[in-house]
């Protein structure tokens, strides 16, 4: 299950943080305080609509080259851009129902996305607004999460095609098959061994859950050992301790963490049936 959650003040009501190497997770409301006016209280939200087409369904964001935080829009479906102060630009230019997923900046300053949508493809936005979409070739393959690799290409998962992809700037695309079938690669990211890392949910229903690691060259290693099964593995970030660590997002919810090396450890947050799933390092150290 690979769901997507636009943030409204109701679906955002706690938070949770973990501390690398500790295994603490602390729930924390996330309700303002203070009276209007007074700044802004720890917890406070503030939602921007102006300019936002309705029902667009804002999904994954990134921060641009320009200190803006640019937005892939599912069903609209376009590439949106936020100022600091909340002013919304949207640029259209994709392709009709191309449904945009995952967004990231790229080695040469522009953002790149995923289209999830059939046939699939991977699409670059010029800060200017200029976009360029890329078919991939694997039909119906059902790209999602992407990132920056350290060999200056763009790295991303393919769902459906059991592949993860990668994209030199120019657009050139090369594919590299899982070795276990019904993968369902979800997330990837840049770790600190200079491969990249990413999660594998498994069939929809099934008990396959992995964590995966494919180097430039394209040599894939799976890895299951201290996961447990049918937890469908989703976000993935590199820590602040070098580790990797993600989201299990079937119940009862766990946050995983892998070392370079192969170790899975799972710790269990206390709300039950939490559905954790995105996760990042935070400015005070945890995850």
């Amino acid at each position: 299950m690979i769901p997507s959650f636009p943030l409204t003040a109701s679906r955002a009501r706690a938070w949770a943080r973990i501390v690398p190497g500790v295994a603490v997770a602390l729930a924390v409301a996330l309700w303002a305080t203070a009276p209007a006016g007074a700044g802004d209280p720890l917890g406070q939200i503030t939602e921007f609509t102006a300019g936002l087409t309705p029902n667009s369904q804002p999904n994954r964001i990134t921060l641009g080259p320009d200190g803006n935080l640019w937005f892939t829009q599912f069903t609209k479906p376009g590439i949106g851009r936020i100022t600091p102060t909340g002013e919304i630009t949207e640029f259209t230019g994709l392709s009709p129902a191309s449904e945009p997923v995952g967004i990231t900046l790229g080695p040469d300053g522009n953002l790149w996305f995923t289209e999830i949508a059939n046939p699939g493809r991977i699409g670059r936005i010029t800060p200017a607004g200029a976009v360029t979409e890329f078919t991939i070739p694997s039909p119906n393959s059902g790209p999602l999460g992407i990132v920056a690799g350290p060999d200056g290409n763009l790295w991303f998962t393919e769902l459906a095609g059991n592949q993860i992809g990668r994209i030199t700037p120019s657009g050139t695309v090369t594919e590299f098959t899982l070795p276990s079938p019904d993968s369902r690669p979800v997330e990837i990211t840049a770790g600190p061994d200079g491969n990249m890392w990413f999660t594998e949910g498994g069939p929809m229903g099934g008990n396959a859950a992995r964590i995966g690691r494919i180097t430039p060259s394209g040599a894939i290693t799976e890895f299951s050992t201290g996961l447990t099964s049918n937890s469908e593995p989703n976000r993935i970030t590199l820590g602040p301790d070098g580790n990797l660590w993600f989201t299990e997002f079937n119940p009862p919810g766990r946050i995983g963490r892998i070392t370079p090396s192969g170790t899975i450890t799972e710790f269990t947050i206390p709300s039950p049936n939490s559905g954790p799933l995105g996760i990042a390092t935070g400015c005070d150290g945890n995850l």
